[in-house]
């Protein structure tokens, strides 16, 4: 029987997290400090009283509860300050976990409680995760979100500002918030502006929804990723669709607990996907509500559904395979990734002199 590997070991592997949302994945003292700052009333001042409010970790029971938590992250996240500083922590614990590349995802119209400029709000989040790349050699890129349960005339202004910082560090185009009774054909305007402008598309679909959800958001708004996408195995055809066309699914399997889109992690289909060949992929979702990291996360698919090291290899791969980023640059990272996952064999670890790249190095030449 293969022994089961420490979470030490998966925290050494090298990962992406292709889901991960920047305002919900402040750190909590992050929050109570930025409050104190700017002088914003919070549910608690005590970070146990805060986690308790913000029911950090906590089964919510639905989406609509869950997201009730970014309620009080976007107090704090109304100064560019504040955003250049909450996007260079978020990049500073994934890269100490090993993450060697992550798209964080936000809507800039959020932050612009306080008048801040939209162009201004996506310069302060690039800033930051400009000056983790330097110092900690993690790269990363962002996705603009349009929002479900806004007006669409919204998130076509969110399209238009993924249009003009095209190649300046965005490099792509999502749809998030409440999915239920709020469908992504509403949002149709948006989405056609960002492929008429070859921009990447990936939609929050089939979490609070049916697998219909999932449909709309490939065949009506043209996504070459889906986010979460638990409810595809209700639809069998569509899940040989997706599989066929290698549209990648960004999972988050405790966020899905939380939300209630699945009973528990046991019942969670990415198991089945795997099995069937889908491309599956594993994120954080948000690190601070969810309470999680990428790794945890694998070592969860590792301990509680049976993944093995050559499954959590395979779904790594299948992260950098996922990633927007251009063809040649993919090719060479992912040539450097497998030689370096080819080196961990039954949870052993290289010494470091036989590890193929730096961080920094697998990005430079990528």
């Amino acid at each position: 029987m293969p022994k089961t590997l420490p979470l030490d070991v998966i925290e050494k592997l090298p990962k992406t997290d292709l889901h991960v949302h920047l305002d919900g994945s402040l750190r909590l003292s992050t929050i109570l400090d930025l409050a104190e700052k700017q002088r914003v009333e919070l549910p608690s001042r005590d970070p146990d009283g805060l986690r308790k409010a913000m029911n950090l970790g906590q089964n919510c029971g639905s989406l609509v509860e869950y997201l009730k938590a970014f309620d009080v992250t976007l107090r704090v996240m109304q100064t560019a300050d504040a955003l250049t500083r909450s996007a260079f922590e978020l990049a500073e614990d994934a890269a100490h976990e090993n993450v060697r590349y992550m798209e964080v995802r936000y809507s800039p119209m959020l932050h612009t409680r306080r008048g801040l400029k939209l162009t201004t709000v996506v310069e302060a989040v690039l800033e930051g995760l400009r000056a983790a790349r330097t110092k900690f050699g993690i790269e990363s890129n962002i996705i603009i979100c349009g929002i479900r349960n806004v007006s669409p005339e919204s998130s076509l202004e969110m399209a238009e500002l993924a249009v003009a910082y095209k190649n300046r560090g965005v490099v792509g185009f999502d749809l998030a918030g409440a999915e239920y009774d709020h469908p992504a054909k509403h949002h149709r305007a948006a989405f056609q502006l960002v492929r008429d402008n070859n921009i990447n598309v990936t939609i929050h679909a089939g979490e609070a929804y049916g697998p219909e959800s999932i449909a709309q958001a490939i065949h009506v708004c043209g996504a070459h990723r889906i986010g979460h996408g638990c409810r595809l195995r209700e639809d069998g055809d569509l899940l040989h669709y997706v599989n066929d066309h290698r549209i990648a699914l960004e999972c988050c399997p405790s966020s899905n607990v939380q939300t209630g889109a699945i009973r528990d992690l046991s019942a969670h289909p990415i198991r089945l996907y795997k099995n069937l060949g889908l491309r599956v992929t594993i994120n954080t979702d948000n690190r601070l509500v969810t309470d999680t990291s990428v790794s945890k996360e694998l070592w969860l698919c590792h301990t509680q559904l049976g993944f093995t090291l050559s499954d959590l290899k395979q779904t790594v791969l299948s992260g950098f395979k996922s990633a927007f980023l251009p063809f040649h640059e993919k090719q060479q990272l992912l040539r450097r990734v497998s030689e370096e996952l080819a080196a961990f064999s039954d949870g052993t670890i290289p010494p470091p002199h036989d590890m193929p790249a730096s961080s920094s190095e697998l990005l430079s030449t990528g």
